[in-house]
C-alpha cells in the first residue's frame, strides 16, 4: 500500500542524535546528552516513590488533572518565583510530561502549516523537527559569542511572513553552549515586543552552571506577556521521569491544557507525586550543588584534553555550564566525513549540520558531550578524535 502522510511529517526525518546512538555500538559516546550515572538521586527516588504507593497508591496510580497536580503547581508556581524570577499575577504554570512536551504544545497552539518561527542557528534538534512536524517554515538566526545576533533577528522580523514565536535557550545553549548576555535578553525581548511576536524561552540547562554569574531569564522582566518559560527536571532529578513546567500568560496555559488533552491526558501521577515530594522536602539546592561539581569536574577535563590534543584541529568556545561543546573543525577538515572516521576509530560525535535550519548547508561544526561517558571515557574519547584529526591530515 502507498501511504500518503501529512505534509509536516512526509519530509521529517528520524532524529541524527537518536540515530548515531542505536548504530554507534561499542564507541565512547561523546555524541549523547544524557546526565551523567552518578548525578542521579536514585535513594532519594526510590524512597520517595516507595513512600508514595505504601501511603496513596490511588493518587499514584488513578488519573490527575491536565493541568497538573495542585500542590505540585504551588510548589512550582513558587519555585519559579524564588529561584528562576517568573511568573506574575497575569501567569499560570501547566506541569508537562518533559520539555519537549512545551514544544510541542507550542506548535500545536501556535503554527498554522507553512507559518514562521524564528530560532537561533544552530539550535536544539528535538524543537526543530518538532516546529517542522506541524509545517513550520524554520528561519536561523546566527548565534555570536554574547547571543543571538539581534540586528539579524530585526531584519528576520521586518521580512519573514506570519512568525508565529522565536525560539531560544539563553543559558549554555544547545548545541552551541552559549550563554545570551544580559543586554542581548532586553534586546531581543524588545525587538519581540516592537514586532508582537512571543518568544519560547527554553531553560533545561540553566540550573547546570559551573563557572560565572547566573543571568535573569527573560521571562523575568516580561510585563507584557509575551514570554513563554520552559523548565524542565530532567537535567536535575532524571529524564526518565518525565516532568518539566511551562510558565506563560493564562491565556496561553488555557489552550495549551486543551492541546495537552489530546496528546496524553495528563503527565504521569506518580512522578508528579516524586517530584513534588522531592521540592517540598527541600531537596533541590543541595542536589544542585552536587551535581555542579560533577559537571565542573567533567566539563573541565574534557576541555583541558581538547586543549592539549585538539587545538590544531578545532577551534572551540568553553562554555560556563550546560552538557556541550560545540566546536568548528580547522583546515578544510570535512567535518562529515571526521564523523564517520572518528566512528571507525571507536567514538561518536554529533555532525554540526543537525543542528541546522537546513541541514544540507555547509558546516564545519560538531557537537561533543561531557556528561555521559565517564572520566576515562572523555580522556580516551578526545585522544581518538586527534587521532581521527592527524590521519585525515595525513600526519
Amino acid at each position: 500500500m502507498d501511504y500518503t502522510f501529512s505534509k509536516g511529517m512526509a519530509s521529517l526525518k528520524p532524529s541524527v542524535i537518536r540515530e548515531i546512538l542505536k548504530n554507534s555500538g561499542n564507541t565512547i559516546p561523546l555524541s549523547a546528552g544524557n546526565p551523567a550515572p552518578d548525578a542521579f538521586p536514585v535513594d532519594d527516588v526510590r524512597e520517595l516513590a516507595a513512600k508514595i504507593l505504601a501511603d496513596d497508591p490511588i493518587l499514584a496510580l488513578q488519573y490527575g488533572v491536565t493541568e497538573g497536580y495542585a500542590p505540585l503547581i504551588e510548589e512550582l508556581t513558587k519555585l519559579a518565583k524564588e529561584r528562576y524570577g517568573v511568573g506574575s499575577g497575569n501567569d499560570a504554570v501547566i506541569v508537562v510530561s518533559g520539555a519537549q512536551q512545551i514544544m510541542n504544545l507550542m506548535s500545536q497552539v501556535f503554527i498554522n502549516y507553512g507559518d514562521t518561527v524564528i530560532t537561533e542557528e544552530p539550535a536544539f534538534i528535538g524543537a526543530l523537527n518538532c516546529f517542522r512536524g506541524f509545517g513550520a517554515k524554520l528561519v536561523g538566526v546566527p548565534l555570536e559569542k554574547d547571543g543571538m545576533d539581534t540586528d539579524i533577528l530585526e531584519e528576520k522580523l521586518k521580512t519573514e511572513k506570519n512568525a508565529r514565536f522565536i525560539y531560544t535557550i539563553p543559558n549554555f545553549q544547545n548545541p552551541g553552549g552559549i550563554t545570551t548576555s544580559l543586554e542581548k535578553r532586553h534586546k531581543i525581548y524588545d525587538i519581540a515586543k516592537k514586532y508582537g511576536v512571543i518568544i519560547l524561552e527554553d531553560n533545561p540547562y540553566g540550573d547546570l552552571r559551573v563557572s560565572g554569574e547566573d543571568v535573569p531569564a527573560i521571562k523575568s522582566f516580561d510585563t507584557d506577556g509575551i514570554v513563554v518559560y520552559s523548565g524542565s527536571f530532567s537535567k536535575i532529578i532524571s529524564p526518565g521521569i518525565r516532568v518539566g513546567f511551562t510558565v506563560a500568560p493564562k491565556e496561553v496555559i488555557a489552550k495549551m491544557t486543551v492541546a495537552k488533552q489530546t496528546q496524553d491526558v495528563h503527565t504521569t501521577m506518580l512522578s508528579q507525586l516524586i517530584v513534588y515530594n522531592w521540592l517540598k522536602d527541600g531537596k533541590l539546592a543541595g542536589h544542585v550543588e552536587k551535581i555542579r561539581a560533577i559537571y565542573r569536574r567533567k566539563l573541565n577535563l574534557m576541555c583541558d584534553m581538547m586543549d592539549e590534543y585538539l587545538l590544531d584541529y578545532l577551534d572551540y568556545h568553553r562554555p560556563e555550564g550546560g552538557l556541550f561543546v560545540w566546536a568548528k573543525l580547522k583546515d578544510g577538515i570535512n567535518m562529515l566525513d571526521f564523523v564517520r572516521k572518528a566512528s571507525a576509530n571507536g567514538v561518536s560525535v554529533v555532525p554540526g549540520n543537525a543542528f541546522l535550519t537546513d541541514m544540507s548547508a555547509p558546516c564545519d561544526y560538531i557537537r561533543l558531550n561531557f556528561s555521559t561517558p565517564s572520566d576515562e571515557g572523555i580522556i580516551e574519547g578526545i585522544k581518538l578524535l586527534a587521532k581521527t584529526a592527524q590521519e585525515m591530515k595525513g600526519q
